[in-house]
C-alpha cells in the first residue's frame, strides 16, 4: 500500500463523522460535502507523520472549517427569500448521517441551533452527537476545558428553553398522518384539534415556488389557510411516507415539483409544520 492509499484508507473511515459534523454545523449538505473535500485536500498535503492521531486531526480541521463557514453562510442568508430551514437528509439511506450517533439532528434542532454562536454550535455538536471529551472540545474550538464545558452548558439551556419535550417518534408519526388527511380533507375542525394553540409553519422556498414568504403562527389562523388549501395544492399530487433527520415526513409528486413535509410535536399537539419546497434541497427526495 503506497502512502496515499494509507492516507485514503484513514481518510475513508474518518468520512462518515466529518460529513456528520459538518452537516449539523451547517444545515446544508452542499456545504457539508464541500467542507468535507476541503479537509482531504489538506489531509494529502499534510505531514501525516507528524500527526499522532488522524481522526483528532480531521475532527478538528473539519470542526475548523465549519465555524468559519457558519459565519459567512448567516450572511448569505441575509438574502435568502423568505424562512431558511435546514436541508433535509433521508436518514434511512444515508450512511454518512446515521453512521454516528442520532442525536442533533432533528431539524427543529437544527433550526434552533442556528441561534447559537458558531462555537457554541460546534461544542454542542461534538459533544451531544459524538460524546467527545471537554478537553478534546477545547482543543479543537481553541478554548479552555472549563469554558468548553461551559458553552455546552448554554447550548443546552438554549434549546431547553426555546423548546417543549417532543413526543416520541411513533406518536410524531401519528400525528403526521392525521395532519395530512386532514389537510388532504380541508377538515378545519380538524386541523385546529391538532395543532397546539402556538402552533408555528414555516415554508422554505427561497423564492423558487409560490409559498408562504414568512412565518404564519396560531392553531385557528394556520387551520383557515391549510383547509382553504386542500383543492389545489393536494390534489394530483402523489403523497409518500419518507424518513427525514430521523423523524417521519411526506414526500409529495406533483407532475415535476416535489416537497417534503414534516412535523413537530409536544403534549400539546403539534407545534411546527414545516413545507420544503425549494429544488435545490430536495435531491435526496426525488
Amino acid at each position: 500500500m503506497t502512502e496515499l492509499d494509507q492516507a485514503e484508507s484513514v481518510f475513508a473511515a474518518a468520512r462518515p463523522r466529518l460529513f456528520g459534523i459538518a452537516y449539523r454545523m451547517t444545515g446544508s449538505v452542499a456545504d457539508a460535502e464541500d467542507l468535507v473535500q476541503e479537509v482531504w485536500l489538506r489531509w494529502q498535503n499534510a505531514d501525516r507523520e507528524a500527526v499522532l492521531h488522524p481522526e483528532a486531526y480531521l475532527a478538528k480541521a473539519i470542526t475548523r472549517l465549519a465555524i468559519n463557514e457558519s459565519q459567512t453562510a448567516r450572511a448569505r442568508r441575509e438574502t435568502y427569500v423568505g424562512p431558511w430551514l435546514p436541508e433535509p437528509v433521508d436518514t434511512s439511506a444515508d450512511p454518512q448521517v446515521g453512521a454516528e450517533r442520532g442525536a442533533v439532528l432533528e431539524l427543529a434542532v437544527l433550526m434552533l441551533l442556528e441561534k447559537l454562536t458558531p462555537t457554541e454550535r460546534a461544542a454542542y455538536v461534538l459533544r451531544e452527537a459524538f460524546d467527545y471529551p471537554y478537553r478534546e472540545i477545547a482543543e479543537i474550538v481553541q478554548t479552555s476545558e472549563v469554558a468548553a464545558r461551559q458553552l455546552v452548558s448554554r447550548a443546552r439551556k438554549h434549546l431547553a428553553d426555546e423548546r417543549r419535550a417532543p413526543v416520541e417518534p411513533a406518536e410524531q408519526r401519528k400525528l403526521l398522518e392525521a395532519f395530512v388527511a386532514a389537510a388532504q380533507a380541508g377538515d378545519l375542525a380538524g386541523l385546529e384539534e391538532l395543532f397546539a394553540q402556538d402552533v408555528v409553519s414555516y415554508s422554505d422556498s427561497n423564492g423558487a415556488v409560490r409559498a408562504a414568504g414568512r412565518p404564519l403562527f396560531g392553531a385557528a389562523s394556520l387551520a383557515k389557510i391549510f383547509a382553504a388549501w386542500a383543492p389545489g395544492f393536494w390534489a394530483g399530487a402523489q403523497a409518500d411516507y419518507v424518513e427525514a433527520n430521523g423523524l417521519s415526513a411526506v414526500r409529495l409528486r406533483k407532475d415535476d415539483t416535489y416537497a417534503v413535509i414534516t412535523v413537530t410535536a409536544s403534549e400539546e399537539g403539534i407545534d411546527q409544520v414545516m413545507w420544503l419546497v425549494n429544488p435545490e434541497k430536495l435531491a435526496a427526495f426525488r
